[in-house]
C-alpha cells in the first residue's frame, strides 16, 4: 500500500491517479484545507483507492501499513500557506515527524516533497543541490521556506539515526490541468484573470523568472525518485530548465485569449524570488529524468482545462 498525504491537492491527485494506473493500492490522507474532494472524485469508486480526511499534524490513524509514503501535505502557493502560517510550520515539522515515525516503525520508504523555495531569493543561478540558499527566516514566506528546510533536516537525521529509507525532491514551479483557479500561483492566476476578461496582474517589472514544469513530467520524476536505488536519497531538483520571465508568461497567456484585456503592473511583494531555474543534472544522471512537455504545449492544455470549467459555470 502507498500512502499519499496531501493526495487531494493539485499534484497529489495526479500522483494518486498515476499510482493507481501502475497497479498500486493507494490511501490518500488530506485535511482539505487546500486540497478538495473534487480533485480525487474520479478515483473514489476505484477498488484500490481509499480517501481519509485527516490532518497529519494530529496523530495518524491506526492501522496504516504503507510500504511507501509520498508526503505532499502542505499548501504550496503563497496565498494559501500564508493564511495560517503557524499551521504551515506545524505541517512541515510535527506532521513530518508523525510520518517519519510511521516509516521508521513500519519499514516504509518515504519521500518528502520539498521545494525550490528552500533556496529563497538565490544568489546563485541556476540553483543546484549544493547551494544552501538565501532565505529570510522571519519574512512573510518563511513559514513555508523554513518549514520545508526543517523537514529536509528531519528526513536526513532520521536516515542517519534510524536508517529510514528517505527521498527528498526539491520541486520547482509546477502547473497543469487540475490547478485551483484561486490558488495564487502565476499560471492559474493569469488564466483565471484572462477568462474573466480582466487585465493580467504582473508584480514588479515582470522580469523576475520562473521555470514551469508540467504536472505530468513532475509526477513521473517523483515516482522515479521514489523507486530509485536506496543509496540515492537526494535532495534532487525536479523542474523545468525552460526559464521565462513572469511578463513573458503573461504575454503567452494573453496570446491564448481571443480578446485580451492586457497587462497591469503592481508593486513586487516582499521576498518574492527574482530568479528561479534549477540545475537538473543530478536528476538526469541518477534518474534519467528531464521534462518533455514544452511550455507552449502545457499552457494550451491548462488553458483548455480552465476554459472548460469556466464555460460550465
Amino acid at each position: 500500500m502507498i500512502l499519499v498525504p496531501g493526495g487531494a491537492g493539485f499534484l497529489g491527485a495526479h500522483l494518486c491517479r498515476h499510482l493507481l494506473d501502475g497497479g498500486h493500492h493507494v490511501v490518500c490522507l488530506d485535511n482539505f484545507l487546500t486540497g478538495s474532494r473534487e480533485a480525487v472524485a474520479p478515483l473514489l469508486g476505484h477498488p484500490r483507492f481509499s480517501l481519509i480526511r485527516h490532518d497529519i499534524v494530529d496523530p495518524l490513524p491506526a492501522g496504516l501499513r504503507p510500504t511507501q509514503i509520498y508526503n505532499l501535505a502542505c499548501a504550496a502557493s503563497p496565498r494559501r500557506y500564508q493564511q495560517d502560517p503557524i499551521h504551515t510550520v506545524r505541517t512541515c515539522v510535527q506532521g513530518v515527524l508523525n510520518l517519519l515515525e510511521l516509516a521508521r516503525l513500519g519499514g516504509a520508504r518515504i519521500l518528502q516533497a520539498s521545494t525550490s523555495e528552500i533556496y529563497g531569493d538565490p544568489r546563485e543561478h541556476p540553483q543546484n543541490e549544493r547551494y544552501h540558499g538565501n532565505v529570510n527566516p522571519v519574512g512573510l514566506r518563511s513559514c513555508y521556506d523554513e518549514g520545508k528546510r526543517c523537514a529536509e533536516t528531519l528526513f536526513a537525521d532520521y536516515a542517519r539515526r534510524y536508517g529510514v529509507e528517505i527521498k527528498i525532491a526539491r520541486i520547482f514551479n509546477t502547473y497543469g490541468p487540475g490547478m485551483a483557479p484561486d490558488d495564487g500561483r502565476v499560471v492559474s492566476t493569469f488564466i483565471s484573470q484572462a477568462l474573466a476578461g480582466r487585465a493580467l496582474t504582473v508584480y514588479g517589472d515582470g522580469r523576475q523568472t520562473r521555470s514551469l514544469c508540467h504536472v505530468g513530467d513532475m509526477t513521473e520524476g517523483l515516482m522515479l525518485l521514489m523507486n530509485s536505488p536506496g543509496d540515492f536519497q537526494g535532495p534532487v531538483n525536479l523542474g523545468s530548465t525552460e526559464e521565462v520571465s513572469v511578463l513573458e508568461i503573461a504575454q503567452r497567456v494573453c496570446g491564448l485569449v481571443p480578446q485580451s484585456a492586457g497587462i497591469v503592473f503592481r508593486p513586487l511583494p516582499a521576498d518574492d524570488p527574482v530568479l528561479r531555474r534549477p540545475d537538473i543534472g543530478l536528476a538526469w544522471r541518477r534518474l534519467g529524468w528531464r521534462p518533455t512537455v514544452s511550455l507552449d504545449e502545457g499552457l494550451k492544455e491548462t488553458y483548455a482545462y480552465f476554459a472548460g470549467r469556466h464555460a460550465g459555470g
